[in-house]
């Protein structure tokens, strides 16, 4: 594994700093559990100590106010939780709802909790509601957090599925495991491979080209992260949920249709052969929603090949079909965020760029030619500020593209 580059002693520093006036602690005593959205050397930094106690008081970084509850509370999901599309988030009072979603995750599988913690939590400035498994990463969080102050051992595929739990079944967020298990699973500089049917995995290692494979293959490229100043909470948007729904419905039509009406209405219960033999009978939208399914299926297997042979400009192609895929068939992404994925296109040195996460909030990740990181960065910044110079007022010119490296799994330091 390479050298963290991220956090720094001096970012543990000041998280364990703020905690042990918190707590009345030494700063010994501080615990940090950090994880890197999309395993890049960036992400959530959760310090923390065991409350002594059954209450819960956490402080962001981000956010105003402290949350406080108790782990002897039982927590309920949220109202509405079944028809995402009506709860509404304010994020600089209810900040605090995932670490009880955390908490009911734990309960949820009969869980004992008899310790609190006394948290302070802090992401990248820029880079909240920015697309990039935030919500994912908030959650594996406080549930490893809260997993160590009361001596649980818990696997990484346990707090997969506890975090499928908080969103899922908490915040009734229809998505998929994608995200915690890459903060989960990931390690430094490989690509996971995940079944999210079988949940089987494994690591996918970038050549071996010499002695010093492990820097020579890091410098050949960066990743690029443009945000377009657009925040949306995925809880509030019905839109994700919908797409859920109509690839829920190809899935149904295209089993009845190959004699397999019973089984689970997902697509991933869909032969290929039998997608491609009954396609024809999919009403547009959903043979949309399908197309996207399997098409992405198909880049997925070549783009781990690509990577593991080292051809990272094949493999940016392949990023640039699926984010055009997904828009085009998924049809998900807003104006601005189509603008910014054509900008980073057009960036000197990127191989591939596509939307960050759903597509439905503000930020697109590109893989680039480490030579030309630091003049892609000036180039999609000014040109943003042309299409859309509201947005990009909204921004911070320091942290509006940046240049990242990649990051390694979530772990307590």
């Amino acid at each position: 594994m390479g050298e963290w580059s991220w956090p720094s002693e001096a970012q543990l520093n000041g998280i364990r700093q703020t905690v042990s006036e918190m707590a009345g602690r030494g700063i010994e005593d501080v615990r940090g559990g950090t994880v890197s959205a999309m395993t890049i050397n960036k992400g959530i930094l959760l310090g923390f100590v065991p409350s002594g106690d059954t209450q819960v008081i956490l402080r962001s970084g981000q956010f105003k106010g402290e949350a406080r509850f108790r782990v002897d509370e039982v927590q309920c999901p949220r109202k509405n939780a079944n028809d995402a599309s009506e709860i509404e988030i304010d994020e600089d009072c209810d900040w605090g709802s995932y670490a009880r979603g955390a908490l009911y995750a734990l309960q949820s599988r009969q869980n004992s909790l008899v310790q609190g913690i006394i948290g302070y939590i802090i992401g990248p400035e820029g880079m909240d509601s920015s697309g990039l498994s935030s919500s994912a990463a908030v959650g594996v969080a406080y549930l490893m957090a809260l997993e160590t102050a009361n001596n649980l051992a818990v696997s990484p595929e346990e707090n997969i599925e506890y975090d499928r739990l908080i969103e899922n079944e908490f915040w009734g967020l229809r998505n998929g495991i994608l995200d915690q298990s890459a903060i989960l699973l990931s390690s430094y500089g490989c690509l996971l491979c995940m079944n999210c049917k079988t949940k089987e995995h494994k690591l996918i290692h970038p050549p071996k080209l010499g002695e010093n494979h492990e820097t020579e293959w890091q410098q050949a490229y960066k990743i690029l992260l443009a945000f377009s100043g657009l925040k949306h909470n995925l809880t509030v948007n019905p839109g994700y949920n919908r797409r859920v729904a109509e690839c829920q419905e190809a899935a149904a039509v295209l089993l009845h249709a190959s004699g397999d009406g019973a089984a689970e209405p997902l697509l991933s219960n869909v032969e290929p052969e039998a997608y491609q033999t009954h396609k024809h009978i999919l009403e547009p939208n959903l043979a949309k929603r399908a197309e996207h399914y399997f098409s992405e299926n198909m880049r997925v297997s070549k783009g781990f090949k690509a990577w593991a042979s080292g051809r990272f400009e094949d493999f940016g192609t392949l990023i640039s079909e699926s984010g055009l895929s997904s828009i085009q068939n998924y049809e998900c992404g807003s104006e601005p965020l189509i603008q910014l994925r054509q900008i980073l296109l057009r960036a000197p040195g990127v191989f591939g760029a596509r939307f960050s996460g759903a597509g439905f909030r503000g930020c697109c990740v590109a893989l680039v030619d480490t030579d030309h990181a630091a003049e892609a960065a000036t180039f999609v910044r000014e040109e943003y500020k042309k299409v859309q110079p509201e947005l990009a007022s909204l921004l911070n010119p320091d942290t509006a593209v940046m240049i990242c490296e990649a990051g390694d799994s979530a772990r307590v330091i």
